[in-house]
């Protein structure tokens, strides 16, 4: 189940949230058009989804990167093989010439590092590291509107370079690290690498060893297994074809070339899960459908479209899929959220805590209007007009509710945790030292408080007092500087535990991940108390509707 799913990645230290949605930004004109051309032909041919028998299809190919970063580790490998009775084929470039091999035998990929007769040096100027990417486009938009030439990157967390083609030279990224304004907010820096070693690509074909850094995968049925693990119970099954390939940070990426409703079919069993009401499913359907077709810009620095984990949404291939899901992208085939002709920011997370946050309260960028602040219940048991949660009387007193919500029984809704000082300490250290900022040094933490909540009580501004100073965290920072909160709809309670000094935080708060949205846990229950798919995404975005894709859907 999703919720499972979702505590894994929290235990594994990993981003919360699957769809942490995105603004719209300026984007070069040939992308966008092939893009919006693949799209009406999608539309008005009327095409079925591409079958895990392999038929023939016409749907939307999108590009999605399984794994993102092969051969940061030295020593990480890959099994490639197809299914019964087919074959692999891969085709690459050997001088001028085309080659292809083809093999029913696994074939294992892994990388070596090979030395380099003269050190290379890779050099990027880094404007900014954020958690999302929704705050790192709002960034990139706001270099951009100051005349610099920026790209989105994501080597781990989400970055924003300097683009590398304009800033060609050390003279020129030093001449535009210079032209900075000097202040407290101002963390650019030059991140210089020097490569004694780079990894190449080796491939055990049939026993020969080949080594290729570009390498296109197929089968006769369009369907291949790829296994990261030395266990054969590991291996995922994806539809369509593969596509090994360089990527920005030194290193490849394996991308799966899959049509959308098939594509579909690896993200809905995942997300939401196999044994959740129809009309939840349904929903879900629609929205990874809708998020999919607006976020296909994510990944222009690699050349591919988006990933495969909770940055986007989850796609685990076909391994997953059952009849009940399979059921609900066929019944809303074709269908997409819009508000006012639009594909919507189809944002959804696991569980709101309760009320559902604004774009703004979460990401910097401007708000939608589709989504605001509603209590997630199916009765009116809290009037936000009357109570605001920005006031913190208020928000504890809502946060102390239980009872009554679409989200009460599930073990998410409410929780409590607490935190060594030594241990936040520690966590916000490492914080600061990845965003390079100055407070990083800090040795002490005197003193933490809430200073400003949005309407839907989330957290804006948490300020921290120290030995070097007072430093502010925004919004979506908290969950990234602090190990405990899950959400940023929480308070911070100072804690003794009979110490004369301080001894921790209790982080006492409710929701699992952004809040944005529709909640998966609350889609669910609605769908139990007898609610439509249609009915379900109204309540969450008011004022959208559901279309077919057409070419009259602008995104």
């Amino acid at each position: 189940m999703r919720q499972n799913h979702y505590v894994r990645k929290q235990l594994d230290n990993l981003l919360p949230s699957n769809a942490e949605g995105q603004n719209q930004v300026r984007k070069k004109k040939s992308y966008w058009n092939v893009s919006r051309t693949l799209l009406i032909a999608f539309c008005l041919l009327g095409l079925t989804a591409a079958s895990s028998t392999g038929s023939k299809t016409n749907d939307v190919v999108l590009k999605i990167g399984i794994v993102q970063r092969f051969g940061e580790e030295p020593t990480a490998k890959l099994q490639l093989q197809p299914t019964k009775g087919d074959r692999l084929k891969l085709k690459f470039q050997t001088g001028n010439k085309e080659q292809i091999l083809v093999t029913q035998n696994p074939v294992q990929v892994e990388t070596v590092m090979q030395p380099l007769s003269e050190a290379k040096v890779n050099e990027v100027v880094v404007l900014g590291t954020y958690r999302t990417f929704e705050t790192a486009e709002d960034s990139a938009k706001q270099w951009r509107d100051r005349g610099i030439e920026v790209e989105i990157a994501q080597p781990e967390r989400w970055q924003i370079w300097a683009k590398r083609d304009v800033y060609n030279t050390p003279l020129l990224r030093r001449l535009l690290l210079q032209s900075l304004p000097k202040s407290s907010q101002n963390t650019a820096y030059l991140d210089t690498k020097v490569l004694p070693k780079v990894p190449l690509v080796s491939w055990v074909i049939n026993g020969t060893r080949y080594s290729r850094n570009n390498v296109r995968i197929s089968t006769d049925k369009n369907l291949i297994r790829v296994n990261k693990t030395a266990k054969p119970e590991n291996a995922r099954l994806y539809a369509g074809q593969m596509q090994l390939q360089p990527n920005a940070y030194g290193t490849y990426s394996l991308v799966n070339e899959v049509p959308l409703e098939t594509y579909l079919r690896g993200v809905v069993p995942y997300e939401i899960g196999t044994n959740a009401p129809t009309a939840a499913v349904e929903a879900q359907a629609i929205l990874a459908r809708t998020y999919v077709l607006r976020n296909l810009r994510r990944f222009a620095i690699d050349d591919y479209q988006l990933c495969a984990d909770t940055h986007c949404q989850v796609y685990y291939g076909l391994n997953g899929v059952a009849p009940t899901t399979d059921k609900a992208i066929a019944a809303t085939k074709g269908m997409v959220l819009t508000y006012q002709n639009q594909l919507v920011d189809a944002l959804y997370s696991s569980t709101t805590g309760g009320v559902t946050a604004s774009f703004s309260d979460i990401w910097n960028g401007e708000d939608r209007p589709y989504l605001k602040p509603i209590v997630d219940a199916p009765i009116n048991i809290w009037d936000l007009s009357r109570q605001n949660l920005a006031d913190e009387k208020n928000f504890q007193q809502f946060i102390n509710l239980e009872k009554g919500f679409n989200e009460s029984e599930w073990d998410l809704f409410r929780w409590r945790r607490e935190t060594k000082l030594e241990d936040i300490t520690k966590g916000l250290q490492k914080f600061l030292t990845v965003k390079k900022s100055p407070y990083s040094k800090f040795k002490t933490i005197q003193a933490m408080s809430v200073t400003k909540r949005s309407d839907s009580g989330r957290i804006l501004e948490l300020a921290v007092k120290t030995d070097i100073g007072v430093f502010t965290l925004h919004k979506d920072e908290v969950r990234s500087a602090f190990a405990a909160p899950i959400s940023t709809l929480f308070y911070i309670q100072p804690l003794n535990k009979g110490q004369s000094s301080l001894w921790g935080y209790a982080f006492v708060g409710g929701g699992f991940g952004h809040g944005v949205g529709l909640s998966q846990t609350g889609a669910q229950n609605l769908a139990k108390l007898g609610w439509s798919n249609p009915q379900i995404l109204q309540f969450y975005y008011p004022g959208t509707q559901i279309k077919i894709l057409s070419d009259k859907i602008q995104f």
